[in-house]
C-alpha cells in the first residue's frame, strides 16, 4: 500500500472534517461562506476524497496483484477532481466549475471499475462476488447524478424527482458501494471462504439494499406500498446481519491473534456501529419515527454520520492499522480515542436534540456551542493519525 496515496486520502478527510467544523461554527459565529455551498463541499470531499479514494487504494492493493502505472495516474487525476471540488464548491455551490470536477470524478470512477474488473485476481469466490457487487452499486448510484440535470430543467430543484435522484445516489453510495466494499476487504483480510451461508448473506444484503431505497422515495412520493417494501428490506437486512455475525464468529480468534489490541478495538467499534445502524433502521417500521427522521435534520445527520464515521470509517481505520504504514504508540492511540470520543459525543447531542424537537421540548442549553466543541475532537484525531503515518518510515 503506497504511503503517499494513503496520506492524500487522510489529507482529504482532514479538510472535510474542517469544513464540517466550520459548518458547526456557523451556528455560533460568522463564517463568511454560504452555508449550503460549504455543505456541498463537506459532503463531496468526505465521500469522494476520503472514502472513495481509500477504497481505490485498498482495492488496488489487495485485489490487483500486478500493479500497473495506469492506477497511479488514475488516482492523481481523481485527486485533481477532488481538489477542484474542494476549491469550487465552497464559493459557488453547484455551478459550471464544480459540476465539471464532479463529472470528471464520475468518469474516473467508471474507468476504475473497468480496470479492477479487468485486472483483479481474487482466490476466494466469495470475496470476488462481493467486490463485484460493491462496484455494481457504485455504477448504479451514478444514475441518480445523471438524472439531476433533466430534473432541474423539466420539473425544478424543489420537485420530488430531483430529491429522489439525490437520495438514489446517496443510498447506493453509502449502503451499496461503500458498505459492501469495506465488508469485502474485511472478509479478504480474515480469509473468509465461500459457503452456502455466505451466498445467502450476499443475496440478502443485495435485496435489502435495493428494497430499503423505498423509504427515501416515500419521503417525497408517499405510498403505502413503499413502506411495505422498505419493511421487507429492513427484515432482510436484519437477517443478513445475523448471518454476517455467524460468518465472522469462527474468525474472531484469528482477528485477535493477528492484530494489535487497538486494531481489534477499532473493528469492534465499527461492528457495533453496523449493528446499531441496522437497529435504527428497524425503527422505520414505526410511522411516527420515520416521519420524525425526515422532518428533523439533526436525526438525519446523526444517522449519516453513524454510517460514514462509525461503520465505514471505522473499518477503514482498522485496515490502515493492519498495514505497515502506521506505528502503534500513545500518540496514535490518543488520536483514535479523540476521533471516537468526538463521534460519540456529537452523535449523542444530535440524537438527543432531535428527540427534544420531536417531543416539543426546549433545546439543550448551549447546544450549538457544545456541538462545535465536541466536533473539534474529530479533526484533531484525524490530524494525529495522519502525522503518525507521515512519521512512520
Amino acid at each position: 500500500m503506497q504511503k503517499k496515496l494513503v496520506l492524500i486520502c487522510f489529507f482529504n478527510f482532514l479538510i472535510a472534517a474542517l469544513f464540517g467544523l466550520a459548518l458547526r461554527y456557523s451556528f455560533i459565529g460568522e463564517i463568511y461562506i454560504n452555508y449550503r455551498f460549504l455543505t456541498h463541499a463537506h459532503s463531496h470531499i468526505a465521500m469522494l476524497g476520503w472514502v472513495y479514494l481509500m477504497l481505490f487504494v485498498l482495492f488496488t492493493h489487495y485485489f490487483v496483484p500486478k500493479k500497473k502505472p495506469i492506477y497511479n495516474r488514475l488516482f492523481w487525476i481523481t485527486q485533481f477532481a477532488v481538489i477542484g471540488m474542494m476549491l469550487s464548491f465552497p464559493f459557488q455551490g453547484y455551478a459550471a466549475l464544480s459540476i465539471s470536477f464532479s463529472t470528471l470524478h464520475i468518469f474516473c470512477s467508471y474507468y476504475f471499475v473497468y480496470l479492477i474488473w479487468k485486472h483483479h485476481k481474487i482466490e476466494s469466490i466469495a470475496i470476488n462476488y462481493l467486490m463485484k457487487v460493491s462496484l455494481f452499486f457504485m455504477l448504479l448510484s451514478t444514475i441518480g447524478v445523471w438524472c439531476l440535470g433533466p430534473a432541474v430543467s423539466i420539473v425544478g430543484q424543489t420537485s420530488a424527482f430531483y430529491q429522489i435522484a439525490i437520495q438514489f445516489f446517496l443510498h447506493f453510495q453509502f449502503n451499496g458501494w461503500f458498505l459492501l466494499a469495506v465488508i469485502a476487504i474485511f472478509f479478504h483480510l480474515i480469509k473468509l471462504k465461500d459457503s452456502k451461508q455466505f451466498r445467502l448473506f450476499l443475496k440478502l444484503i443485495i435485496t435489502s439494499t435495493l428494497f430499503t431505497m423505498a423509504l427515501p422515495i416515500n419521503w417525497y412520493a408517499p405510498h403505502i406500498s413503499l413502506l411495505w417494501i422498505n419493511g421487507l428490506g429492513v427484515i432482510l437486512q436484519l437477517m443478513a446481519l445475523v448471518i454476517f455475525l455467524k460468518l465472522i464468529k469462527p474468525y474472531q480468534y484469528f482477528i485477535i491473534q493477528h492484530n494489535s489490541k487497538l486494531t481489534v478495538y477499532v473493528y469492534k467499534f465499527a461492528l457495533f456501529c453496523f449493528i446499531l445502524k441496522i437497529g435504527i433502521q428497524l425503527l422505520s417500521f414505526i410511522p411516527e419515527i420515520y416521519e420524525a427522521a425526515y422532518q428533523h435534520h439533526h436525526l438525519v445527520i446523526g444517522f449519516i454520520h453513524l454510517l460514514m464515521l462509525g461503520v465505514i470509517t471505522g473499518f477503514l481505520f482498522g485496515f490502515v492499522l493492519q498495514s505497515k504504514l502506521i506505528t502503534i504508540n500513545s500518540e496514535l492511540q490518543f488520536g483514535i480515542i479523540l476521533f471516537i470520543l468526538g463521534f460519540i459525543l456529537t452523535e449523542c447531542l444530535l440524537i438527543i436534540q432531535g428527540n427534544m424537537f420531536y417531543f416539543n421540548k426546549s433545546s439543550i442549553p448551549y447546544y450549538y456551542f457544545l456541538l462545535f466543541i465536541f466536533s473539534v475532537l474529530l479533526p484533531l484525531g484525524i490530524l494525529l493519525i495522519t502525522l503518525n503515518i507521515l512519521k512512520n518510515k
